[in-house]
């Protein structure tokens, strides 16, 4: 097939422009052949493109006949631009069609696919992803994106208008954030360096200059978890606070929650029913179970959990059926969580740390955090590190640091949960875990 330039032609409407009020209006519309149909002498193609999908109808004997050969030979997923007269029509989707005059074929997809995006034909992810940018293109891929994209605007939209201002922190860092194995080395020019877990330890400096910081971006861990949840690199939704407790920041991820689902629901009405996914707003506030509770009702339902442990996957699920929607874990145990989270005062074996839970699934994790130096040098040293190694971020404490909280939020994860998805990877676009390093 002969592949036209796109010369002077440019798009005049998107898909879901084209409706009963425009009938008898020329157009140009862009995308890509997602379907094709024959009815004898009728041909329906349904264009595709980055709002949805129209259809477009030839009749073979009111058709120029070049134009009717041309759409003839069209199959799926090539790229063409379509010039043609907007056709009231009750029965096509939209209430209007297309009547084509003329047609350009921009680029020719290879056959057969590697895919049927249709999802008549199912492919398990592995196959999906290895041709993701076929894969994107499905209904429902279109969807879990703009979910994604509606959340990140909605978050912008909630952190900044609360006055947080938006930072951007390094990504390639001298030495360990949290501590701890979980680091991706990279060789940098001469010497050894890492890619950073989270920008914990920068966004507690920042809070001595701007009181009130976001960051939106990516993270990477190195942990050899293989599940439905995890990938190696993530994007992570952090603030933190000056003259603020665990409290404070607990109560912003509850506004945020509530914001976002709203949004959700506002914005993205016709993903969620792709998705066949409903999505519950949450009442704030949300209810609060101490670490100590929590244990206690693992084991009244026959999960045993020693005092100081850390919650497995199958306990969570466990908390997750009796739990429906969001709920806090708070003052978990001072050892099981990093240096910079501040002990209670009164019973130091306690923490001023958080987990916000979504059912089953871990959306956030907080908490005060240690301001005074001689503490933090202290916890360093609890938990096997050299305070050495974190003298820069030490340096900051001699400046005035003030009392200060935050939170960090796993974007992928929170995205997961609000269009109802059971797989992370399918809410990344090229997902990164143990075993997958492209495309």
């Amino acid at each position: 097939m002969t592949v036209d330039e796109l010369g002077e032609w440019r798009r005049t409407h998107l898909s879901t422009d084209i409706g009963p009020e425009l009938d008898g209006e020329e157009v140009v519309l862009m995308g890509w052949v997602g379907d094709v149909r024959d009815l004898g002498g009728l041909r329906f193609i349904v264009l595709q493109d980055r709002m949805g999908k129209i259809q477009v109808t030839v009749s073979q004997t009111k058709a120029d006949p070049q134009v009717f050969e041309k759409l003839r030979s069209l199959h799926r997923q090539d790229c063409v631009a379509v010039k043609g007269v907007v056709k009231k029509m009750d029965k096509a989707p939209g209430g209007a069609e297309v009547i084509p005059k003329d047609v350009k074929v921009l680029a020719v997809a290879k056959q057969p696919l590697a895919l049927d995006i249709s999802g008549r034909t199912p492919a398990e992810i592995d196959v999906r992803l290895e041709s993701r940018v076929l894969d994107l293109r499905s209904d429902r891929n279109q969807a879990i994106f703009k979910v994604r994209h509606a959340t990140l605007y909605a978050v912008r939209e909630f952190l900044s208008g609360l006055g947080y201002l938006e930072v951007n922190t390094p990504k390639i860092i001298a030495s360990a954030t949290e501590g701890g194995a979980e680091l991706f080395p990279i060789v940098y020019f001469e010497r050894e360096a890492f890619l950073a877990q989270s920008p914990q330890l920068y966004k507690e400096e920042l809070v001595v200059d701007f009181e009130k910081v976001y960051e939106i971006g990516p993270a990477y861990r190195a942990e050899k978890s293989h599940t439905r949840r995890h990938t190696t690199e993530f994007t992570s939704i952090d603030i933190e606070q000056a003259f603020g407790t665990a409290e404070d920041v607990m109560e912003v991820a509850e506004g945020l929650m509530v914001h976002l689902c709203k949004a959700i629901n506002e914005k993205c009405k016709d993903n969620l029913k792709v998705l066949k996914h409903k999505l519950a707003v949450p009442k704030a506030p949300f209810e609060r179970f101490t670490y100590t509770q929590i244990v206690d009702e693992l084991r009244d339902n026959d999960v045993k959990i020693e005092w100081g442990e850390d919650v497995p996957t199958d306990a969570f699920r466990t908390l997750g059926k009796v739990h429906s929607g969001f709920y806090f874990i708070t003052e978990w145990p001072s050892r099981s969580k990093p240096f910079y989270i501040k002990p209670r005062g009164d019973r130091p074996e306690l923490s001023e740390g958080f987990d916000l839970m979504w059912r089953w699934v871990e959306i956030a994790s907080g908490g005060t955090r240690v301001h005074d130096k001689d503490m933090l040098v202290s916890r360093l040293k609890e938990k096997g590190l050299q305070p050495e190694s974190f003298k820069h971020h030490l340096q900051a404490f001699d400046y005035g640091m003030p009392p200060h909280a935050g939170w960090a939020i796993g974007l992928d994860r929170l995205v997961m949960m609000l269009a109802g998805i059971r797989n992370i990877r399918e809410v990344v676009l090229y997902p990164r875990d143990r075993y997958r390093l492209t495309p």
